[in-house]
């Protein structure tokens, strides 16, 4: 039974965390440009991880209670959403004699612009904290017993295979993308994906 819990989390998780969004496509071009793939893939994990966490102590009923908690995540994600998806379009719409220069730049090929921006992409997301805190919050609850402890690391495993995966295995991809046009489809979806995000959450 409480192995069923930790399978179900770890397939409930990573139908969510799998889903586009702004952590994996920054994580994607960290990988692809190799800039401190590691430790971005460590705050990416251990951001998920805790907000698991803050689920299975029941910290989601909270923040699913609180409109003014979600209200200041929401606006302030959607800005940094904006701001990060105009980057990627400026870097689309850039000649190609400067894209190497773009793609650099957006890569963050600097540490600490790097590890700050992992961390607000991976908290300061409202889809985030609805998916991690909330929902899986409130499905781990329902598991008989302890199973909700299960379900909660199955989900927090399915966070670090995933993150992982798609850190380290992006270099596999760089072949694919030493063409200059491959880097400018990749930051036309990046930005359109970003903005995205960000209306759905002015929207909602």
């Amino acid at each position: 039974m409480l192995s069923g819990a930790f399978f179900k989390g770890m397939g409930v998780g990573s139908g969510l965390i799998v889903a586009i969004g702004a952590q994996n496509v920054f994580l994607l071009r960290q990988g692809l440009q190799r800039h401190f793939v590691l430790a971005c893939v460590l705050i990416c994990v251990t951001c998920d991880v805790t907000l698991i966490a803050l689920g299975a102590c029941s910290v989601g009923r909270f923040v699913a209670t609180s409109p003014v908690l979600l209200q200041v995540i929401r606006v302030g994600g959607a800005l940094f959403l904006i701001e990060y998806g105009r980057r990627a379009a400026w870097s689309a719409w850039v000649s190609q004699d400067r894209i190497l220069r773009a793609n650099s730049s957006n890569a963050f090929s600097e540490r600490g612009p790097a590890l700050r921006t992992a961390a607000v992409l991976s908290l300061l997301n409202p889809h985030a904290w609805l998916d991690t805190v909330v929902l899986l919050g409130a499905i781990g609850a329902q598991q008989l017993g302890q199973g909700h402890f299960y379900f909660s690391a199955g989900a927090m495993t399915a966070s670090a295979l995933w993150f992982s995966c798609l850190g380290f295995g992006a270099q596999m991809l760089a072949p694919f993308f030493a063409k200059p046009n491959s880097w400018r489809v990749l930051d036309a979806l990046i930005a359109m994906t970003m903005w995205t995000i960000a209306a759905s959450l002015f929207i909602n």
